[in-house]
């Protein structure tokens, strides 16, 4: 199968919204800001699976919040690429 443009841009797309999403996180670490802000989304999968009664390490919440964080990426992206294709 050739590799295509629609192809690549996929892969790009993929691997670009995650390295961002980290990076993301990370800078807003750096920044300052109160980590329990940053991963608020993986306290809230942390507290709800341990109330179904699995313990849950940190690295469920940090990963949950990478997760959270790239499908933001995606969904802003995808919105963008709509609205500038519409304007063409």
């Amino acid at each position: 199968m050739p590799v295509t443009g629609g192809h690549v841009r996929t892969l790009a797309f993929i691997v670009l919204s995650g390295v961002l999403a980290v990076v993301l996180i990370t800078t807003l670490l750096l920044l300052g800001v109160q980590p329990r802000a940053v991963f608020t989304v993986g306290f809230l999968v942390r507290s709800w699976c341990e109330a179904l009664g699995f313990h849950a390490p940190n690295s469920v919440g940090v990963v949950s919040t990478v997760i959270v964080t790239w499908a933001c990426i995606v969904a802003l992206w995808v919105i963008v690429a709509r609205l500038v294709r519409r304007a063409a």
